[in-house]
């Protein structure tokens, strides 16, 4: 049996071999865990209940990395509706523009007010459009065509 210093010496080659296995077997390992935990249901609310405290401040401390806020916001734009093949590539345009792309005005950061960033989508098509301040997203028809 290998030892511990052969698996830390190929640890980079394991997970890689790892990762292709499960790319290659998507539709196998969303069943097993989708199994594994209606199995583990009531585990994992005892383990909920007893660790709450602590889970709700690693939940709270990973919301304020940039991982975290990038999680947070692409999941949010799929419950809009939004569809597309690159969601990084978004995230990379709605984080480096700083003026609507319909009046100009400057985007400030954060959930509330006339000037936040917005990502604009067809709600119809779930297709990206542009990156506009909050008066002209509500200004702008639900299904514009494009």
């Amino acid at each position: 049996m290998p030892s511990k210093e052969f698996y830390a010496k190929h640890k980079e080659r394991y997970k890689e071999q790892h990762k292709k296995w499960t790319e290659e077997n998507k539709e196998y390992v969303k069943e097993y865990n989708k199994e594994w935990r209606e199995e583990n249901k009531e585990y994992k609310q005892k383990y909920y209940e007893k660790n709450k405290e602590r889970i709700k401040q690693k939940d709270k401390e990973y919301s304020q990395t940039d991982k975290g806020k990038k999680s947070h916001r692409i999941s949010t734009w799929k419950r809009y509706g939004l569809i597309c093949e690159d969601y990084d590539k978004i995230y990379e345009i709605y984080v480096n523009t700083w003026e609507c792309d319909n009046c100009g005005i400057e985007l400030v950061e954060g959930n509330y007010g006339a000037n936040r960033r917005c990502m604009d989508h067809n709600h119809r098509t779930g297709e990206f459009r542009n990156i506009l301040c909050g008066t002209c997203n509500i200004m702008r028809p639900d299904y514009e065509s494009d």
